[in-house]
């Protein structure tokens, strides 16, 4: 099992196949995930025993310092990027002061970069925060995570940290108003036991269903591209995804951006 991990607060940039040139923020430890769910698929890996692995994360004023010396230089470079996206070794809404970080990344994008976007990778289930939502409210992409409009599949695919209800997932992500993209990772295999594939009819079906209520602006559909931490897992060809797409798009009134 091969794992990725990001060793800077501030990396990148890169070239993202949905975002284009991004300039990344980690809010979790350089050293170790830490995440809400545990997806058989992560590239970061499976959670560690949080007993052998103790939580670091960067401050407030740390991460401010950084992306504002990061951004000054790149200014300076005359290369500034297409996006600054909060991803990282995990899920970045579980940090303490994320709503105050993205408050101050907005203000340092309006002084340095003011035609980058700001991007959040999150995986939906730190919604029940208020402070959370308003803070994913205020960037210009909050791309939010739904694998599955069926509650086995995403316990299988996603091994959510503790309880987890997708009624309740739902209804958060109703709160946004449309306001937000979805994004969904398709793939199949076997894990413990277990045969899935989360492309099936009744499978595409039930998502759909969930895109309807929740109405977001867009929706952002891809497969494996790296090793994973499970074995046995399948990446769907780039056709059938792309036909899933059109399918949403004939279906709902949504716009689909599919990777490979």
């Amino acid at each position: 099992m091969a794992t990725f991990l990001f060793d800077q607060t501030i990396f990148g940039p890169v070239i993202s196949r949905r975002l284009g040139v991004s300039l990344g923020i980690n809010l979790l430890p350089n050293d170790t995930k830490l995440c809400s769910f545990d997806c058989i698929y992560c590239e970061c890996g499976w959670n560690p025993d949080r007993k052998e692995h103790p939580v670091h994360l960067p401050k407030r004023m740390e991460v401010k310092s950084l992306l504002r010396q990061k951004l000054f230089e790149m200014k300076e470079g005359s290369v500034l990027p297409d996006v600054i996206t909060f991803a990282g070794n995990g899920e970045p809404t579980m940090h303490p002061d994320f709503s105050d970080i993205i408050a101050d990344t907005i203000l340092l994008r309006d002084e340095f970069a003011p035609l980058s976007k700001i991007a959040v990778l999150s995986n939906s289930t730190m919604l029940h925060k208020d402070r959370v939502v308003e803070a994913l409210k205020s960037v210009d992409d909050n791309i939010l995570k739904l694998d599955s409009g069926i509650l086995e599949t995403i316990q299988l695919l996603n091994k959510p940290v503790g309880k987890f209800d997708l009624p309740s997932l739902v209804d958060n992500l109703k709160k946004f108003e449309g306001a937000l993209i979805i994004q969904t990772m398709f793939l199949k295999g076997t894990y413990e036991g277990r045969f899935f594939d989360n492309t099936t009819e009744l499978e595409i079906e039930r998502w759909i269903g969930l895109l309807k209520e929740i109405r977001p602006k867009s929706v952002m559909i891809y497969s494996v591209a790296r090793e994973t931490p499970a074995e046995n897992l399948v990446g769907i060809k780039l056709s059938k995804l792309r036909e899933i797409g059109k399918r949403v798009e004939r279906e709902t009134t949504l716009t689909v951006q599919v990777s490979g």
